[in-house]
């Protein structure tokens, strides 16, 4: 019998797991044949997160959950859970209900036919505001026209993944995650089904737009250089329009003179090529910044608690180091 494990990221989702626990129980009760664990990342959750985890795994032995020390974000929470997932495959779902757990069967009927990556692509975007979708919308032509890995447009984490597909997840360890990219530059072979996503079924969403726009960055930085070349092209481009003027200040100043009142002109040009080097050097610095916190060496995250029993923190560096070796 095959074993599915369900991952379920949760940070302060206590309206909602209840709902997600019997949602999810009416799938496997309709799915015999195949053996489940529903494994909950808690993610230093700060409401009754944990507390409703623990009472659910004690009516139900297929639960498990990991609990984070401290709030490391969404994006390390999944790889902790790729981390303790015991199953043949992995299904990646928010805790939120806005991805349909009864899109699970047909995830598995296309996985049996071989594909190792069941992504599910989003029809339409129920409780969204047309800012919303617009920018989500804009951000991946961009990211897409400036990335050779095919980027997955309208397509979240709610996904199944084979075990190796799980299994070179794993091996990326970088600190700064994108997973979205991660799950296209991996590879394999690939199979898209359409759903419409529903609306948060309680709570609020923790990604406001402060937060869209980091994970924004943090795609376009872990998958392209682009933004560097396009910097030292518009360097080039700029360097020889000011030297033409230069060229062209020189012969005029000698042919016919020059007033005083060059004042204007002259700050409309060091403004200009201060932008320009201030938005390079941004850029940089953006890379910059992610070579220093990678040369750091840190552990992903650390566990405090995996199923009642208190964590060491061995595993995920001894799993680094393997990974490393291999």
């Amino acid at each position: 019998m095959k074993k599915i494990t369900i991952l379920v990221p949760a940070y302060n989702e206590e309206e909602v797991l209840d709902q997600l626990y019997d949602r999810l129980k009416g799938v496997m009760n309709g799915l015999p044949d195949y053996q489940f664990e529903i494994l909950f990342v808690n993610d230093g959750s700060k409401d009754q997160t944990l507390s409703i985890i623990k009472n659910l795994r004690a009516k139900d032995t297929r639960i498990s959950y990991v609990n984070l020390s401290r709030n490391f974000g969404k994006e390390i929470a999944m790889i902790a859970g790729l981390d303790y997932a015991t199953g043949d495959a992995v299904i990646i779902i928010d805790a939120d209900l806005q991805d349909p757990p009864e899109l699970i069967p047909e995830m598995i009927k296309y996985w049996e036919m071989g594909f190792d990556d069941v992504f599910a692509k989003r029809r339409s975007r129920a409780g969204e505001t047309w800012l919303k979708k617009w920018t989500s919308a804009t951000y991946y032509k961009i990211l897409q026209k400036m990335t050779r890995i095919p980027i997955q447009e309208n397509t979240g984490d709610f996904r199944l993944l084979d075990r190796r597909c799980v299994e070179a997840l794993k091996q990326l360890r970088e600190t700064q995650r994108y997973t979205k990219g991660m799950f296209s530059w991996i590879g394999y072979n690939k199979k898209e089904i359409l759903f419409d996503r529903d609306p948060r079924a309680a709570g609020e969403t923790k990604w406001n737009y402060a937060k869209l726009v980091d994970l924004a960055i943090e795609g376009i930085t872990s998958f392209t250089t682009a933004p560097l070349r396009w910097s030292a092209f518009f360097g080039i481009i700029i360097s020889a329009f000011a030297f033409a003027f230069m060229i062209w200040i020189i012969i005029k100043t000698l042919l016919f003179g020059e007033p005083v009142a060059g004042y204007p002109s002259l700050m409309t040009v060091i403004l200009f090529l201060g932008g320009i080097q201030l938005l390079s050097l941004g850029i940089i610095g953006e890379y910059l910044g992610r070579i220093f916190n990678e040369s750091k060496h840190r552990p992903l995250y650390f566990v405090d608690e995996y199923n009642e029993e208190k964590e060491l923190n061995q595993k995920p560096r001894d799993q680094e180091k393997t990974y490393i070796h291999q």
